[in-house]
């Protein structure tokens, strides 16, 4: 409040009596303040247009370099937010491979577990374009438990180490005409019972043969995880373990096929395409690889670079999505 005199009045006069003095300073300078207005107005509008515009310029720069923009999860991540971070993850990544499946050509659970088998030490690719001949010839558990070994080990040569995976598909074949009526069966404790026949193995043909969950732990699963800080595990098992408790169990398949299609064709082994990558925002090792979204995207892997995939004979799916099929054995 205003300092009062002794008479109650004088003193709230004199600001009273300089007020219209003030007005009439104001008042006298109204042109020319317009006239300021009005020219720093302009100038105004000029920067922001010109602010505007360089903003448009970085968010389209921005568009084609989402992961330069990369921000790492913090050291000292809680449960609750590696949980989070991980099923963001997930949830990205079936964005970018809806059509995600079994990189093994199959038609039934034997077909499938043959050739899980047969996958060790080589490519998808390489066992689809084998298995047509093998097959072929030894359509069911009992043809190729009573085939000659000779005879499989010429057809399973181009897969690599082709004797030791003719005992393990001749022996498996044998077991499950002796132990399981020639059909394959439907549970983990029982697969494993398999030659040959790991937990890989076992939770790749119940999901896809049998459609029980379960987490495939390949080298490309291992590897992102651990980029990723899911676990810092090493034992397939643990891993396996480890990330399972991150997701609900009905995940694991789609999650499976997830992390393995994306270490195929973006988070490559020696030079990940970071630059060219969906999820570098969530990625702990982003900038491990090459960060340069041009030079990333050269870096892409079947469909994501315009190469043939893994599939002699892929889900329609995955057709529709502009992906290609891979070329038989032999083929130019």
């Amino acid at each position: 409040m205003g300092e009062q005199g002794s008479d109650g009045g004088r003193e709230t006069a004199k600001p009273t009596k300089k007020a219209p003095v003030k007005k009439k300073s104001t008042a006298s300078a109204t042109s020319d303040s317009t006239l300021a207005a009005d020219s720093t107005s302009a100038k105004a509008a000029a920067s922001s247009a010109t602010t505007s515009e360089r903003e448009r310029v970085r968010t389209r720069s921005a568009a084609g370099a989402k992961s330069t923009a990369a921000v790492k999860p913090p050291k000292a991540e809680s449960r609750i937010a590696l949980v989070r971070r991980a099923r963001r993850i997930n949830r990205e990544l079936a964005e970018v491979f809806p059509y995600a499946h079994p990189e093994l050509d199959f038609e039934n659970p034997f077909q499938l577990v043959v050739a899980t088998v047969l996958s060790a030490q080589t490519t998808d690719l390489r066992v689809n374009q084998t298995t047509p001949a093998l097959f072929a010839k030894y359509p069911t558990p009992e043809d190729l438990a009573a085939a000659n070994p000779e005879e499989v080990e010429e057809i399973l040569r181009p897969t690599g180490f082709f004797r030791a995976k003719t005992k393990s598909v001749m022996g498996l074949s044998k077991v499950l005409v002796e132990d399981f009526g020639g059909e394959v069966p439907g549970r983990l404790e029982d697969l494993v019972k398999l030659p040959g026949v790991g937990r890989k193995t076992a939770f790749v043909v119940l999901g896809n043969a049998f459609g029980r969950p379960g987490i495939t732990v390949d080298t490309h699963f291992q590897r992102l995880v651990r980029r990723w800080k899911w676990t810092e595990e090493t034992d397939p098992d643990k891993i396996e373990a480890a990330v399972g408790a991150l997701f609900p169990k009905s995940e694991w398949t789609d999650l499976s096929h997830h992390v393995i299609w994306h270490g195929r064709r973006i988070c490559h082994a020696r030079k990940p395409a970071c630059g060219a990558c969906p999820i570098a925002p969530l990625c702990p090792a982003y900038g491990e690889g090459e960060t340069d979204p041009d030079k990333a995207r050269k870096l892409l892997k079947y469909e994501k670079g315009g190469l043939p995939g893994q599939r002699l004979n892929p889900p329609q799916a995955y057709l529709d999505a502009g992906g290609r099929p891979a070329p038989p054995l032999g083929a130019a």
